[in-house]
C-alpha cells in the first residue's frame, strides 16, 4: 500500500499464500514500516493488533485464549510485544490441526525465552523487506532474474535513467508510505526513523535502557562501512575519530545484535566452498542497512551529496541492488552470500539455489571500464571455484544502474536493476 491507499503487490505476497496453505500460522517478519500489516491484512479475516492497545495486552495475561478466537486466518500483529501469546497460539494451532490459523507480523526478533518452543512444523516464518525497485514500479521487469538463471537471453532497453534519478531512489528508499515523496522529503522522515529507533526500538528489543546518542553514532558508522566486513575494533576506531567515546566491546556486540534484531541491518554471510587454489576464503560477514536510504539517512546526505561522491554512491547503490536481489532470490528459494578471499578477488554477490547451482554477481554504477572489471572478476572467481566439487556457475551477472541490457559473446548478462523482476 502506498501513502494514497492503494495496495501494490509484493514479491512475498505469494509466499505467504503458500505458507497458509501448508502450516498451521505464518509469521512475517522484518524492519518496521515495510509493509508487514498491509500485506497481512490482504490474507487475514480478522485481527488483533498489540501496537498502542494496553487493554489487548491485558487481555492476553488474564485470558489469552480469547485473544485466538475469531475468523481465520486470524492476525496478531506486532505479537512481541506481548510475552504471553506465542505458546497459547502454538497450543491452539495443535488443537485446531490444519493450516492457516494464524498470521503474526513482528518488527523485531524478541529474546530467546519468548520463544523457548521455537513453533517448528508449526510457524512458517516469511521474511519482508522494503519495496523493491520491481514493487514501487520504478523498474520495467524487461528482465527476470529466474530466467537469466536458467539461461535465458538479457535483453533490455535503455530506461533513460540518469545518474541523478539513481541517486533519487537510494534517497527515497523502498518503504511503502515514502514511494510517492521526494527523496528529500523522504529522508527527513527517514530521520526521524533512525531517531526512533535510537531512542525507544534499541532499548524496548532487549529491555534494557540504551545511550540514543551512542546509538545513532554507531548507525552512522556502520553507514560510512556500508557493504564492508567492517571488524568491531574498525567501528570502535571509527566512533573515536569521530568523537564519540568508544563503547565496551560486550557493549558494542550488544548494539549490533540489537540493530540486527530489529531487522535495521542485515548481514551478507561469506560463501563457504571448494577453492582450486591455495586462496582462503573470508568469514566475516558484511553488514548492509535493510535499505539503502537508511544509510543516507544515518550519514545526513543528500541525492546532490551522493552524485558529488561516485565511491560512497557506488557503494550505497551495492546496498540497494543487495536489497531487491534478496526479495528476488528469496522467491526463487535461494540464498545469498558475498565472496572474498585472501589475494582480494571478490564477488558482490552469489546466489546459491537448490541442486548446488550458483551464480556470481557484480555490482557497478555503469560505465565501460567499471563493467570490465566487473567481467574480469567474475570470470576470475569463476576459475577459482573446484568445479569438480561444485557445478559450474549457472550465470555471471553485472548489475547496473542504468543503461541497456545486454549479453556477451561469453554469456555474462549486463542488466540494469531499474529493469530487473524476479
Amino acid at each position: 500500500m502506498t501513502s494514497k491507499g492503494r495496495y501494490l503487490d509484493r514479491v512475498v505476497d505469494s509466499e505467504v499464500a503458500d505458507a497458509l496453505t501448508s502450516s498451521p500460522a505464518a509469521l512475517i517478519e522484518g524492519p518496521r514500516g515495510c509493509g508487514k500489516t498491509w500485506t497481512a491484512r490482504r490474507f487475514a479475516r480478522s485481527e488483533v493488533v498489540f501496537d498502542g492497545s494496553e487493554a489487548m495486552r491485558l487481555a492476553v495475561e488474564v485470558d489469552p485464549g480469547s485473544v485466538l478466537e475469531g475468523l481465520e486466518p486470524r492476525l496478531l500483529d506486532e505479537w512481541q510485544l506481548v510475552r504471553g501469546i506465542w505458546n497459547p497460539m502454538r497450543h491452539a494451532c495443535d488443537r485446531r490441526g490444519g493450516f492457516g490459523h494464524f498470521l503474526l507480523t513482528g518488527s523485531q526478533n524478541p529474546p530467546d525465552d519468548i520463544t523457548e518452543h521455537s513453533g517448528a512444523g508449526r510457524v512458517v516464518r516469511v521474511r519482508m523487506r522494503p519495496m523493491s525497485l520491481w514493487e514501487s514500479g520504478d523498474s520495467t521487469g524487461e528482465v527476470s532474474l529466474s530466467s537469466l538463471v536458467a539461461g535465458s537471453l538479457c535483453r533490455a532497453s535503455d530506461s533513460g535513467h540518469t545518474l541523478a534519478d539513481v541517486a533519487g531512489l537510494i534517497c527515497r528508499g523502498g518503504w511503502p508510505r515514502m514511494i510517492t515523496l521526494s527523496p528529500t522529503t523522504a529522508q527527513a522522515r527517514l530521520r526521524d526513523y533512525l531517531n526512533d529507533i535510537s531512542r525507544i526500538d534499541i532499548s524496548r528489543v532487549a529491555g534494557i535502557r540504551r545511550n540514543p546518542q551512542l546509538a545513532a553514532s554507531l548507525m552512522a558508522s556502520l553507514a560510512r562501512n556500508e557493504a564492508t566486513t567492517a571488524s568491531q575494533a574498525t567501528l570502535r576506531a571509527d566512533l573515536t575519530e569521530q568523537g564519540s567515546h568508544p563503547p565496551a566491546r560486550s557493549t558494542l556486540r550488544a548494539y549490533l545484535d540489537e540493530l540486527t534484531r530489529l531487522f535495521v541491518v542485515e548481514p551478507l554471510p561469506a560463501w563457504s566452498v571448494h577453492l582450486r587454489s591455495s586462496a582462503r576464503l573470508r568469514k566475516t560477514p558484511k553488514r548492509y542497512f535493510c535499505d539503502p536510504a537508511l544509510a543516507v539517512a544515518a550519514l545526513r546526505a543528500s541525492p546532490t551529496a551522493l552524485k558529488q561522491d561516485l565511491p560512497t554512491m557506488g557503494l550505497i547503490f551495492e546496498s540497494m541492488a543487495l536489497r531487491d536481489l534478496r526479495i528476488y532470490t528469496q522467491s526463487m528459494d535461494a540464498r545469498v552470500h558475498y565472496y572474498g578471499d585472501d589475494t582480494n578477488l571478490e564477488a558482490d554477490v552469489i546466489i546459491e539455489g537448490l541442486d548446488n547451482q550458483w551464480v556470481a554477481v557484480e555490482i557497478k554504477l555503469g560505465g565501460g571500464p567499471a563493467i570490465d572489471e566487473a567481467m574480469r572478476s567474475l570470470h576470475a572467481v569463476r576459475y577459482r571455484v573446484d568445479t569438480t566439487k561444485r557445478s559450474n556457475p549457472a550465470r555471471l551477472i553485472v548489475i547496473t544502474a542504468f543503461g541497456p541490457g545486454y549479453q556477451t559473446d561469453d554469456g555474462i548478462a549486463v542488466v540494469p536493476l531499474t529493469a530487473l523482476k524476479p
